[in-house]
C-alpha cells in the first residue's frame, strides 16, 4: 500500500479521516526524524527538538518543565540534556530557587549552532512548508493548537482514570 492508497481508504468518513490523522501523525514524525538525523548529524531530532525550545526562552526550565512542553517524561528529558551537555550545547544545574530541581541553560555553543551551522537547514525547513500558501499555514497552526487542545483534555481525562 502506497500513501495515495492510504489516504483513498480513509477519505470516506469523517471517523475514517480522524483514523487517518492520527496515523498520518506518527509517519509524519517518523519520516522528519529519520531525514532529520540523515541531514543533522551533530543532533538527533529530539535533541534539537529540547535545544530549540529552550534557546528563545528568556527563563531556564526544569526538567520536568521541559518534558510538560515536550510531552515527555522527566527522565528522558534528562537523558536528552546530559547528551547535549557532553556535545557543549546546554549546562545542568541546580535551580537556586529549588535545589533538588534542574535546569538546562543553552550555551553560547548553541547560539553559533543556530546562527551559523544551522542557517542551510533552515532553508530546507522552508521547503517543508512551500507546497503550502500562507492562509494554509495560519489554518494549519489553528488546527495544530485545537488539536493540542484536545491531546490536553484526553491527557486529564486519562489521568483521573489512572487513578
Amino acid at each position: 500500500m502506497n500513501e495515495n492508497e492510504l489516504i483513498q481508504k480513509f477519505s470516506g468518513s469523517t471517523p475514517d479521516q480522524c483514523k487517518a490523522i492520527f496515523n498520518l501523525l506518527f509517519i509524519l514524525t517518523n519520516r522528519l526524524q529519520t531525514v532529520f538525523d540523515q541531514q543533522i548529524p551533530e543532533l538527533t531530532l529530539r535533541q534539537f527538538m529540547l535545544l530549540s525550545t529552550i534557546r528563545p526562552l528568556q527563563k531556564p526550565l526544569s526538567l520536568g518543565e521541559c518534558g510538560n512542553l515536550l510531552g515527555c517524561s522527566r527522565q528522558n528529558i534528562k537523558k536528552l540534556a546530559l547528551s547535549l551537555e557532553q556535545k557543549g550545547f546546554v549546562t545542568i544545574q541546580n535551580n537556586p530557587d529549588r535545589p533538588r530541581s534542574l535546569m538546562i541553560l543553552p550555551t553560547e555553543k548553541a547560539d553559533q549552532f543556530f546562527e551559523g551551522e544551522f542557517a542551510p537547514y533552515r532553508e530546507q525547513l522552508n521547503e517543508l512548508f512551500a507546497t503550502l500558501k500562507k492562509e494554509e499555514i495560519q489554518a494549519l497552526f489553528s488546527l495544530l493548537i485545537n488539536l493540542l487542545n484536545g491531546v490536553n483534555i484526553f491527557e486529564q481525562k486519562t489521568k483521573g482514570k489512572n487513578k
